[in-house]
Order: C-alpha cells, then sequence, then structure tokens
C-alpha cells in the first residue's frame, strides 16, 4: 500500500467523524459540508486523482479563512478548554476558535495533494 492511500485513507475517516460530529453544531449545513468535501478530495487522493483547481481553490479558501478566523487570545481559548474539562461550547469565541483549526486541519491535509496536482505526481 502507498503512503498515499494510508494518509488519505486515514483522513477519509478522520473527516467522517468530524462530519458527523457536527450535526449538533449551530451551523451543521456549513461544518458537514466543509468536512465533506475534505472527505472527497481525500478519496480522490487515496485513488491517486488530484484535480488541480478544486484543490487550489479548497485549500485557498480554507487557509484563507483561518487566518481571517483566527482567535486573538489563542491561550485564553486553550485554558478555557482544559478547564472545562468536556467539549460542550461555553462562548461563541470557543466555537469560533474551534471552526478556524477545522479549517487549519482541512488546508493542511489537502496541501499534499494539491503539491502533487501542480508536480504532476501520482
Amino acid at each position: 500500500m502507498k503512503f498515499n492511500q494510508i494518509f488519505f485513507g486515514i483522513w477519509i475517516f478522520i473527516f467522517a467523524l468530524f462530519a458527523y460530529w457536527q450535526f449538533n453544531d449551530p451551523d451543521p449545513e456549513v461544518w458537514v459540508s466543509i468536512y465533506g468535501a475534505a472527505m472527497i478530495f481525500c478519496l480522490f487522493g487515496f485513488r491517486g486523482i488530484f484535480p488541480k483547481i478544486p484543490l487550489t481553490l479548497v485549500v485557498v479558501l480554507c487557509g484563507m479563512g483561518a487566518i481571517y478566523f483566527y482567535p486573538g487570545g489563542i491561550g485564553d481559548w486553550i485554558s478555557q478548554e482544559v478547564e472545562q474539562k468536556n467539549l460542550h461550547m461555553k462562548t461563541p469565541q470557543m466555537e469560533l476558535a474551534r471552526e478556524t483549526f477545522g479549517l487549519l486541519i482541512v488546508a493542511l491535509v489537502l496541501s499534499p495533494a494539491l503539491y502533487k496536482a501542480w508536480k504532476g505526481v501520482k
């Protein structure tokens, strides 16, 4: 089994879990769609298919979104998460910070596929 298949196969499963966990989110349509799209691109990567333009759009938009929504007090957010000891959203800032890192994860995971698409590597 190739590295692509292992890497993207694991992320297919993880993004499926992320999408499932978003059904109780305040805006599930957005996040299930984002994680579903990431899952589909991972499926493409698993099969060795790297669509250049769609991957570029997704990685750039997710990266820009992560930068735009990046929480100002990252240390405060982390300490709040550690203190509460559960995953229930207590403040809108906590939800925004989590969503920011969701976008960052999508951009980072799909970056190797984007590299392969632009280099023409299979």
